[in-house]
Order: structure tokens, then C-alpha cells, then sequence
């Protein structure tokens, strides 16, 4: 897919926004799942398409290997976004959106922490992909 970085760097508000408002609207301390069923929601109702629980594939020696990777959100096929609801984001989690940015050749990833007071200022992290080059604008 071509991209320009206009173009990621608008979806990212957008996909921010939605963050920001099931946060507002569910606040902290519910199951990451629930976060993510009202993720799904509001990105379609803001027309972004994605897709959940997305089945990673990790090619090896010419074979398909399922190694039960499951991306939480990958929208418009070139942003990952995981979804949390922990008390602090591990190397784990870094290392979780990190894999899965490289498998899809995703130009940046996102973790949305929801077990925060402001998940704006302190619940996500992006990540950018430097093998990815975007289009000049």
C-alpha cells in the first residue's frame, strides 16, 4: 500500500480520538476486552475500517507457521494497535507491537494502555517502523 505520511499521521488522530473517547466514556479499571469491544465500535462508527483479532502470518522457509500471534487492531492495513488494561506497559508489550509491525510491514504501531487517568498523556506509545519509507507528500 502506498502511504503518505499525511495520510498515517491523520489516521493516527483519528484512531487517538476514538481512544480517547472510550476512555472518557468507560474510564479505568474494566477487562482490556471490554475496552476492545468498544474500540471496535467507535472506529466504525468514525467509517475506519480494520481488522480485529487479526491472525498474524510468520512466513518461514517458503512454509505459512501459525504462531498463534493475534493483532488486537490493524487499521486500514498499515497502523497495529494493541490494546492493554495493566498497570504498566512491559518490554513484552513493546516486543508484541514491534513483532507484529514487522510481520505486517506496518509503517507505525500504537499500545493504548485503558488502566490510566489520562490516556492521552500517559496510556499509549507509539512506534514507528524505519524499514518503512512513506511516500513524499
Amino acid at each position: 500500500m502506498l502511504v503518505t505520511k499525511t495520510y498515517l499521521t491523520d489516521l493516527t488522530y483519528q484512531v487517538n480520538g476514538a481512544a480517547i473517547e472510550v476512555h472518557k466514556t468507560l474510564g479505568v479499571g474494566l477487562l482490556e476486552s471490554t475496552y476492545h469491544k468498544c474500540m471496535e465500535y467507535e472506529l466504525a462508527l468514525r467509517g475506519i475500517t480494520f481488522k480485529t483479532e487479526l491472525n498474524v502470518p510468520v512466513c518461514y522457509k517458503g512454509i505459512n507457521i501459525d504462531a498463534l500471534l493475534r493483532c488486537d487492531l490493524f487499521i486500514e492495513d498499515i497502523l497495529v494497535v494493541e490494546l492493554k488494561a495493566v498497570d504498566k506497559i512491559m518490554p513484552i508489550h513493546e516486543a508484541q507491537v514491534l513483532t507484529y509491525m514487522k510481520l505486517l510491514e506496518a509503517p507505525k504501531g500504537i499500545i493504548y494502555n485503558f488502566n490510566v487517568i489520562n490516556i492521552y498523556k500517559e496510556g499509549q506509545k507509539t512506534y514507528v517502523n524505519d524499514g518503512f519509507r512513506c511516500l513524499p507528500e
